[in-house]
């Protein structure tokens, strides 16, 4: 969502790097350039005024101008400075609750929040939590059974009573979960505008049935500053307590993101990246400014990793491999264990270095030839994923036809796939051998052939298998 943005922040450090003495003059056509990048973006003009403002008092201090880094720590003021604007609070829920705690998701139609409470429900049983989901938007057509979708989806039980009554919905969700032993409730609430009386009555009288804890206004990060007009009047109504931005994922140009702490005066709780129930995040401000900054993310990263990777499964590929019996099988354990963690463009923008949007959108990775290798290596017996020397000329035809590629592409990828295989059996031993004089690893082309003399390379994706576009 902050590509533009990012690019143009990132081309103003480049500029700021090359200067070898800082001058009020630089500052100031940096601060220039940042700010109507904050525009572009569709920052709220107060609080991109204000952003300028604090940046310039701080970067023209003689102290920082006469640095011998005065370029970096410009950055660095930077970097603060929009951190700052996202709030210091860290994201997720209030931290003392009573049990029952009662979430309240309200906002706009068309906001996501019934997915948000499928994403939230999913989110919470995974830190160990027992939800209890409840819908009272009677309104909209079939919202309730979308609720009861997700919630089999997602393996969190919904409150499904006959009356059609929402305060009575919310209030029946909280005595059964007071009853059985459900420590959250989630209260999905119908879409509604800050102008309608009517439902924000019935919002009211919701919240006073229920008492919930966490009042989190679901914000359409599509919808740039409407959205933030938006969560100040529902605040100023019921009293929000925190924002869940959702489709980060899209093409909005992330003022929203940044103008909502300081205009609506509520941090920011959770953000949805994806379509998927796993794509919930806890907000962290430090993350998503180094992310926006080329910096990466490590800690997501690790975060993410660990949700997709199985411990034991880690531990048993790591025997595998000193012993050197790395197979297909495991590649294409590690193909999906790869695939869960998100779209890999994402995953590629956490790693340090790889953080700069133009160079990932010279050399993005082919998610569609993922899928073809991994269609290969589901075409073949599982003799040959536990021995791959067996596969000889029918047999690759074959798995060919059954995968719907071509016998060069069968090669290709064994080939690869030896050359990988012969790199890890190295590691495990203990790590990369030492290497004469004058010797050197082979670079590898998109073919996995060592690189020929004369001959032009082409760009390779993640272990040389993955083409890039």
């Amino acid at each position: 969502m902050f590509e533009s943005l990012s690019t143009r922040v990132q081309d103003v450090f480049k500029s700021l790097r090359g200067e070898a003495r800082l001058t009020p003059e630089h500052v100031e056509t940096a601060l220039r350039a940042i700010r109507l990048a904050l525009l572009e973006a569709d920052v709220n003009v107060s609080v991109a005024r204000a952003f300028i403002d604090r940046v310039r008092d701080r970067a023209m201090d003689q102290a920082v101008l006469r640095s011998l880094t005065p370029g970096q720590q410009v950055i660095a003021i930077v970097r603060d400075e929009l951190v700052a604007l996202f709030g210091t609070s860290e994201g997720g829920l209030t931290k003392h609750a009573p049990t029952p705690r009662v979430v309240l998701l309200l906002g706009l139609q068309g906001s996501g929040k019934t997915t948000t409470a499928g994403k939230l429900g999913r989110w919470l049983a995974r830190q160990g939590r027992h939800p209890l989901m409840v819908s009272t938007d009677v309104r909209r057509p079939a919202a309730i059974e979308q609720l009861s979708v997700l919630g089999d989806q997602a393996g969190v039980r919904v409150h499904a009573p006959d009356t059609m009554d929402p305060v009575a919905r919310a209030s029946g969700a909280l005595a059964e979960a007071r009853a059985t032993g459900f420590d959250t409730v989630i209260v999905d609430t119908a879409g509604r505008l800050h102008i309608d009386d009517d439902l924000m009555d019935e919002l009211q009288a919701i919240r006073d049935a229920v008492r919930p804890s966490d009042l989190l206004y679901v914000a359409d990060a599509m919808t740039g500053q409407d959205a933030i007009r938006s969560a100040g009047e529902f605040h100023r109504r019921v009293a929000v307590t925190g924002v869940v931005l959702t489709k980060l994922d899209g093409d909005a140009r992330g003022g929203a993101a940044l103008s909502v702490v300081s205009v609506v005066g509520v941090p920011i709780a959770f953000v949805g990246s994806g379509e998927r129930l796993d794509d919930l995040e806890l907000f962290h401000p430090d993350r998503v400014v180094s992310r926006m900054l080329g910096m990466g993310d490590v800690l997501s990263l690790i975060e993410k990793a660990e949700q997709a990777i199985d411990k034991g499964e880690a531990e048993q590929l790591e025997a595998r491999l000193r012993r050197n019996e790395f197979t297909l099988d495991d590649f294409r354990s590690q193909l999906k264990a790869l695939r869960r963690m998100g779209p890999l463009e994402s995953v590629l923008g956490m790693i340090p270095g790889l953080g700069n949007l133009k160079q990932l959108a010279d050399n993005k990775p082919d998610e569609k030839q993922m899928g073809r290798v991994e269609a290969i290596i589901c075409s073949m017996t599982p003799a040959e994923r536990r021995d791959h020397t067996v596969i000889n000329g029918s047999r690759r035809r074959r798995i060919a036809l059954g995968s719907g590629t071509s016998v060069a592409e069968i090669n290709r990828l064994l080939k690869q796939f030896t050359e990988m295989r012969r790199v890890l059996q190295m590691i495990g031993q203990g790590g990369m051998p030492r290497l004469g004089p004058g010797m050197k690893l082979p670079p590898m082309s998109h073919k996995g052939a060592a690189a020929v003399p004369g001959r032009k390379r082409r760009k390779g994706g993640p272990w040389g298998l993955i083409k890039t576009r």
